[in-house]
């Protein structure tokens, strides 16, 4: 029975005195996106398994060991979104949005499910911010995107972190790739993992991204992808760098990033922390040419990124990254009887009309008990309404802080309200005195 009050292993509640941390770095990232023309776009949290299989890869570690793949009552094959960019694109075939005005610039905010070790910055639930810009080859397509992740992530408060960029090549030029990889794998394949030596056949760029310490060790001398680049790739690379230092971004080549997903082609970017640990991945992208005809679309490219949230504020908090303060009540009416809780049910509807956080009680508390609470809720103000303040149609607002208190009239509240929080200058007291 313990059991049942936990919990599922990698997974995580928000609770009420931290979730506006998240309300405010969800709403941050939505509003950066769209000064650079993004929209929100939401998707079911399953698909059909074959959008990952064939949009993910069948090779990478996501498909093969991490996605959850159930049946449902009719027997169709369904899994939890491991990640987004895959089902973006199935919604944008599937309504035509890269039949129509291009490019289609999205983004979203939502969970995401694998099943992998539970970590600090990884978990079985997660939760992911991106942007998919679909339907563009531009090279400025590819440093915008970059220049955008770059925007969110300092005005989230995080500066430490480095800009790491690579191309991977296109199809053609990574068929000359792949077989380099094979040779150099092949004689050392006795020390592969299992994976790995799956890899080897089906996708050897694959091994580069693997886990272990072994494959890992072998993995760095292997041959470097930049060697192999078509000239169409080394010119879309050397103009994404172009656009870059244009936009003032400072980054540096790592010839090893390949990302952990079989849709990438060219442009692939890692933003990398140096204070989370062995997560150090903030936020990771690149473009992906070749996914939307893959699905059933159009031949028409595109480029996008994704951040984990969770990750997102591990580095933002380690960096001391401010956040804004806690909304709290602004007023709590504290009624003595039927005929005052009424009452102060009728003022608390007019002042939330208008904006303001206005609480009374709902426990039939005592006024002492009730004025304690209206403390331990950090309360700004409080006015205790009794059958004289009634009769009198005179209230008195306490300043919670300063102990000053206000006479207000009963029959012209919520005007006279408004003049004295204006009066009295709160500094956190809701938009609504603004």
């Amino acid at each position: 029975m313990a059991e049942i009050i936990k919990a599922v292993k990698g997974t995580g509640d928000v609770l009420p005195e931290n979730s506006y941390k998240w309300q405010y770095i969800e709403n941050t990232l939505l509003d950066i996106a769209s000064l650079y023309g993004y929209r929100e776009i939401r998707i079911p949290v399953f698909e059909h398994t074959e959008v990952f299989s064939r949009g993910v890869g069948d090779t990478t570690d996501v498909v093969q060991k991490e996605m959850y793949t159930f049946l449902d009552k009719g027997e169709r094959s369904i899994t939890l979104r491991p990640e987004f960019t895959a089902g973006v694109v199935r919604s944008s075939i599937e309504h035509s949005l890269v039949n129509g005005t291009l490019p289609v610039k999205a983004c979203y905010v939502g969970g995401c499910y694998r099943y992998e070790k539970p970590q600090a910055g990884r978990l079985r639930e997660f939760h992911q911010f991106g942007i998919e810009c679909l339907g563009t080859s531009a090279p400025a397509a590819d440093a915008e995107a970059i220049a955008l992740a770059s925007h969110i992530l300092k005005s989230v408060g995080i500066k430490k972190v480095s800009l790491e960029i690579n191309s991977i090549g296109c199809p053609t030029c990574r068929a000359q790739y792949h077989k380099a990889l094979k040779e150099y794998f092949a004689a050392q394949k006795s020390e592969l993992c299992g994976t790995c030596l799956d890899r080897l056949e089906r996708n050897p760029m694959r091994i580069l991204d693997c886990k272990s310490p072994v494959c890992k060790n072998i993995a760095a001398n292997a041959p470097v992808v930049l060697d192999f680049l078509c000239e169409d790739c080394k010119n879309h690379f050397e103009a994404v760098k172009s656009h870059l230092a244009a936009a003032g971004l400072e980054f540096t080549v790592n010839p090893h990033i390949v990302r952990g997903l079989d849709y990438y082609t060219k442009t692939v970017f890692e933003f990398v922390s140096g204070d989370i640990g062995a997560q150090a991945t903030v936020c990771g992208g690149g473009r992906y040419d070749g996914l939307i005809a893959e699905l059933g679309g159009p031949a028409v490219q595109a480029v996008g990124f994704a951040m984990g949230i969770e990750r997102l504020m591990m580095v933002a908090e380690a960096e001391g990254a401010e956040f804004p303060e806690k909304s709290t009540c602004d007023i709590y009416f504290a009624p003595m009887g039927e005929k005052a809780a009424v009452a102060s049910t009728k003022l608390c509807t007019a002042l939330r009309a208008e904006g303001f956080e206005a609480l009374t009680d709902i426990n039939g508390r005592g006024l002492k008990a009730q004025m304690k609470y209206a403390d331990k809720i950090g309360a700004k103000l409080s006015c205790v309404i009794g059958d004289n303040e009634l009769d009198n149609g005179k209230l008195v607002i306490k300043n919670m802080k300063t102990g000053d208190t206000y006479d207000i009239t009963l029959d012209n509240f919520t005007d006279e309200f408004y003049d004295l929080v204006n009066r009295i200058a709160f500094d956190d007291l809701s938009d609504a005195v603004l």
